[in-house]
């Protein structure tokens, strides 16, 4: 405790203490600090220890009455909230400063230094310091309840696709990671051939399905049940019900396009392979390395069927090959693709070399293969298609052989790869043993393809020690350690896990 100096007077010198008769400076109150502290108290009023509710699941604090906010500690936002618990006993008295003393963060107690100032006896002004202490008390906030009980929710989002492979679910989960779109879900259950997310509000679930419209080629449609109706006040309590399907089409798959939507598209082939599938599927023709770009109305307008799966491609090895330098393209011909290039290529496959049976097809990755390289295709010479498109095509245009990537080894791709994503806490009942295998393509896809690893959020692996390489050994491709984010991580001082109170 101590005095604001008034403005000097006439007088200079000490005086009298009127209670203890020390000499002290001259003041309003002519008394001394010891004295003026046994007589007042401006603190009186402002409690010493506070109770503030935090959430443990969700790591909010409960700012009254019924808002819950994200802070870390010692934030200047944590500051705010404690500071707000202090405003009506704090009426009398001038803030002057407030911090935070360090506390231990399992102890359950944040303790505020607060400088106060108060006129006092005669016009005095009286300055003290002191210290208040919050207490931590757990209290699980509405929307952690929900969750909690799991069957409580007002809507619910069923994504589905009807494909084999689940490539472009992977790449949405990473985009609902990446864009944080999962925070206000109830609860994720994956099943078979989808994703559901639950929530607590129409609200959100139809941020949901705005947001999967905007990223991926789907249609969706909405229906709702009621729940129970209260004839007094005439409410409704609803249950909705959003269906998302995406187009049946993954990356990689060979597809055969009517020859209306082929024509539209640039007079390209019929024949095409899906090389990417953001908002939009990205076709390309090997024949002619034209590209096109169809969107989710226009797919269910002249929709087409993958011919061919991921288990059904098979390995090839290059035996010979001649790069196309100048190629033509008809009348009305769209885009052609800068990335790749255009070659003749001899084939064989690798369970057929002890035969001299080779396959003469043209493909689009000129730029990658070359004379001994394994390449992965789809042999449509030895295949049984029933599609209705290409029933009706002249068989001199269906190509014996369709080649979709380059193949590497494997094993050592995962030994050298040196990033990890992250992925969505979720429920899952009836999974299919192939999703490792199928997880594994889609991480080689995301090294092969700068173009869609850019919507993701690749994280370094602090488990593996990266060596700097954009390919290895084999000429696969890597993701640069420039392209790698550094996965947050917060501990406390023993070095152990973050407290609970600890946030992101």
């Amino acid at each position: 405790m101590e005095y604001i100096q008034t403005p000097a007077t006439s007088s200079q010198g000490n005086i009298l203490c009127c209670t203890c008769g020390i000499p002290i400076p001259p003041n309003p109150a002519n008394m001394c600090v010891s004295c003026l502290r046994t007589q007042v108290d401006i603190s009186e009023g402002i409690p010493k220890q506070v109770s503030v509710h935090f959430c443990k699941q969700c790591e909010r604090y409960l700012q009254p009455p019924g808002t819950w906010v994200q802070c870390a500690l010692e934030s200047r936002e944590l500051l705010a909230l404690c500071l707000k618990k202090l405003k009506g006993s704090m009426s009398k008295v001038r803030l002057i400063d407030a911090g935070f003393l360090w506390t231990e963060p399992h102890s359950k107690r944040i303790k505020m230094k607060l400088t106060i100032q108060k006129e006092v006896l005669n016009g005095a002004i009286l300055q003290q310091v002191f210290v208040v202490e919050f207490v931590v008390q757990p209290q699980m906030c509405d929307d952690c309840h929900r969750v909690e009980a799991k069957d409580f929710w007002k809507a619910v989002v069923q994504v589905r696709q009807k494909t084999v492979h689940k490539k472009t679910f992977f790449y949405l989960e990473q985009l609902i990671l990446k864009h944080k779109l999962h925070q206000n879900t109830l609860r994720i259950k994956e099943i078979h051939e989808g994703i559901d997310f639950y929530y607590g509000s129409k609200q959100h679930a139809q941020k949901m399905v705005d947001f999967l419209q905007c990223t991926v080629p789907c249609r969706s449609k909405a229906s709702q049940r009621l729940i129970s109706h209260d004839v007094h006040s005439n409410s409704y309590n609803y249950k909705s019900t959003f269906s998302v399907e995406i187009v049946p089409v993954c990356k990689d798959s060979v597809v055969c396009l009517s020859p209306r939507l082929a024509q539209s598209l640039g007079n390209m082939g019929q024949i095409c392979v899906c090389i990417r599938v953001t908002s939009t599927i990205h076709l390309i023709d090997p024949n002619t390395l034209q590209i096109a770009e169809v969107d989710g109305s226009t797919y269910w307008r002249h929709p087409f069927n993958s011919l061919c799966s991921p288990r059904q491609l098979e390995e090839f090895i290059v035996m010979d090959m001649d790069i196309i330098r100048d190629q033509k393209l008809g009348a009305g011909a769209g885009l052609r693709s800068n990335r790749h290039t255009l070659a003749e290529v001899w084939v064989q496959k690798t369970s057929e070399m002890d035969t001299s049976q080779q396959y003469h097809c043209r493909t689009y990755l000129g730029h990658l293969l070359n004379i001994g390289d394994l390449v992965l295709g789809f042999d449509f010479a030895n295949a049984n298609i029933n599609d209705e498109f290409l029933n009706k095509m002249n068989p001199h245009h269906v190509p014996d052989v369709v080649l979709i990537k380059k193949s590497y080894d494997r094993a050592k791709r995962v030994k050298s790869r040196y990033w990890k994503l992250k992925e969505l806490e979720r429920e899952r009942e009836g999974m299919d043993t192939d999703d490792e295998r199928q997880y594994q393509d889609f991480l080689e896809d995301l090294e092969e393809d700068e173009a869609l690893r850019k919507n993701v959020n690749i994280f370094r692996d602090a488990s593996k020690i990266p060596v700097e390489s954009d390919t290895d050994d084999e000429g696969a491709p890597r993701i640069s350690l420039v392209e790698m984010l550094e996965d947050l991580s917060l501990n406390d001082a023993t070095g152990g896990e973050g407290a609970d109170m600890m946030t992101d």
